[in-house]
């Protein structure tokens, strides 16, 4: 399952999280956005109880997208204890990004295979 985030839940959600999230600045509009939500729900369902995956939509929250410095959809951001380890711009295979969530978070994938 794909946790929603808005400005008003991102500290919330995000920054104070326990477990490791990967973010999703989304849009409707972005095919390439619409073509990942599918890897992304395979993800979390495959490491629930070990890595949290949100989407934010990028029209509706404005403020958070701003502030992460977000130029171009799908841009993927991974959180660890509040601060941004990896950013993935664009839409990529599933095996391209759990090669990069296991950089930051080799427990995470090792669990999954």
């Amino acid at each position: 399952m794909i946790t929603t985030v808005t400005d008003a839940t991102f500290d919330r959600l995000v920054l104070r999280a326990e477990l490791p999230v990967l973010l999703d600045f989304t849009a409707d509009w972005c095919p390439p956005c619409r073509m990942i939500k599918p890897v992304l729900a395979e993800i979390a369902a495959e490491q629930e109880g070990r890595l949290l995956v949100a989407q934010l939509d990028v029209d509706e929250n404005p403020a958070t997208a701003v502030a992460a410095g977000v130029l171009g959809m799908p841009t993927l951001n991974l959180y660890v204890r509040g601060g941004v380890v990896a950013q993935i711009v664009g839409a990529k295979p599933k095996a391209a990004l759990m090669r990069t969530i296991a950089e930051h978070l080799p427990a995470v994938v090792a669990l999954s295979r």
